[in-house]
């Protein structure tokens, strides 16, 4: 049945409760109770509000997210400032509770509804706003984001956000979740994985309000969706014609990092500190809990991985006390500490032997390249021992393409070792794969 339920900004003062707030603690300004939404019902797309341009973020300055709160029990010194971490049952015991609110609108507790955040980037006649789901739930507790299809190819990650999202009740809820199913919108629509200027988004955060085109963008998202949240999942998939066994890519040596991924169940876990310019980096570095999320393949809808990635979701919300789920918890995946591509030395066409998750020995031929011309052809050899966690889909290869990911079982004290003594290569930049 769909509703005719109008968005925050089209209410009437007759409808909607005007409320002042403090924005951006620079001016007083009205901001409206944004609608309770059933997320599951089907109403129409919000309008955006224009909000004021928050203080800027760079790569030199870090600072501190505006929701972001110093956990405390009943007994302050008993806390390691580096070691605890701030669960949704910590948060439980605080007598107070600010308000939310978020592009221009007040989100009361124990609601959900759909708002919009609009970067103000593009032509304005021709201009879309970006879906932002938000559900505050009815109990104190932290705030996670979730944002899919950074990279408009990335089409997996876009319904987890939906199905964790449309399958939440409010009044269970301890924190706060906000989800943005399509972030670059742009790209979506062209079926690209870049912006309409050709740059990849997630190289530019936390941006600048007054650079580039991708450097706006993500400056908008960060003050004014991101800067909300205590935690991060950026959901991913492989770059063009490549795949990923479903894992969370994290910076495991930040301990706090390291005990938020123990939530995720049934998920390898790759270390990699991450690169300038992305998302979880950014995120990271202005004091908020970021991982990567990457689930197979671009410009496809794959229920498998989907229901992974879901389920690794919904785990965390379970086991960190936000959301109860009932769960038959699997065995615990290995952290793939170190994790190397093996590269073709010959040019042709690929053809895998082996497939995502499998377990590897030096000298296993992982596939061949058959040059079509005169019928050579050459078999790609694993030089180490692991388990295939990403791969290039069969196609045509030239000299030093990456082919497989191999990941390598290990634990911190192993990769602590091998980093100072040996480290594995990984790509020429760094990047396990292009988040």
């Amino acid at each position: 049945m769909q509703l005719g339920i109008s968005s925050f900004a089209e209410e009437t003062s007759t409808t909607s409760e005007e409320i002042t707030a403090d924005i951006n603690n620079e001016s007083t300004e009205k901001v409206k109770v944004a609608p309770n939404l059933n997320l599951k019902d089907v109403a129409p797309a919000p309008e955006p509000v224009t909000v004021k341009p928050k203080e800027k973020f760079n790569n030199e300055t870090v600072i501190e997210p505006k929701d972001k709160k110093e956990i405390i029990d009943e007994n302050p010194e008993s806390q390691s400032k580096e070691d605890d971490y701030p669960t949704a049952s910590a948060v439980k015991e605080k007598p107070e509770r600010e308000k939310l609110v978020i592009l221009g609108a007040e989100v009361p507790p124990g609601t959900s509804t759909r708002l919009a955040w609009s970067p103000e980037v593009s032509i304005s006649g021709l201009a879309l706003p970006t879906p932002v789901l938000v559900i505050n739930g009815a109990k104190p507790g932290p705030t996670l984001c979730l944002t899919g299809a950074i990279h408009g190819d990335e089409l997996n990650g876009i319904e987890v956000v939906r199905r964790v999202m449309y399958d939440i009740s409010p009044d269970e809820l301890n924190g706060i979740i906000i989800g943005i199913p399509i972030v670059n919108l742009q790209g979506f629509q062209r079926g690209s994985r870049y912006l309409s200027d050709r740059r990849d988004l997630n190289r530019y955060f936390p941006g600048e309000a007054n650079g580039s085109l991708a450097s706006r963008i993500a400056n908008s998202l960060f003050t004014e969706v991101i800067s909300h949240c205590n935690y991060l999942i950026d959901i991913h998939t492989g770059s063009l014609r490549r795949t990923n066994l479903p894992q969370i890519r994290a910076n495991m040596n930040n301990p706090n990092i390291a005990k938020f991924v123990q939530g995720f169940d049934k998920i390898a876990v790759v270390h990699h500190s991450g690169n300038p310019g992305m998302l979880r980096t950014a995120a990271n570095n202005a004091g908020i809990i970021s991982v990567t999320m990457e689930l197979g393949e671009s410009l496809r809808i794959q229920e498998n991985q989907i229901d992974a990635g879901t389920h690794s979701v919904n785990s965390l919300l379970d086991k960190f006390e936000m959301y109860p789920r009932v769960f038959i918890w699997g065995e615990p995946k290995p952290a793939y500490y170190q994790s190397t591509w093996i590269r073709v030395e010959s040019g042709g066409i690929l053809f895998s032997k082996m497939g995502l998750g499998d377990k590897v020995s030096i000298g296993d031929v992982l596939g061949s390249v058959t040059d079509p011309i005169t019928n050579q052809s050459t078999d790609l050899e694993s030089p180490i021992k692991g388990y295939i966690i990403g791969m290039a889909i069969n196609q045509v290869v030239m000299p030093g393409f990456a082919a497989f990911h191999i990941g390598i079982e290990s634990n911190q004290e192993d990769m602590t070792k091998t980093e100072e003594d040996a480290p594995v290569p990984t790509t020429s930049n760094g990047e396990l794969d292009s988040e």
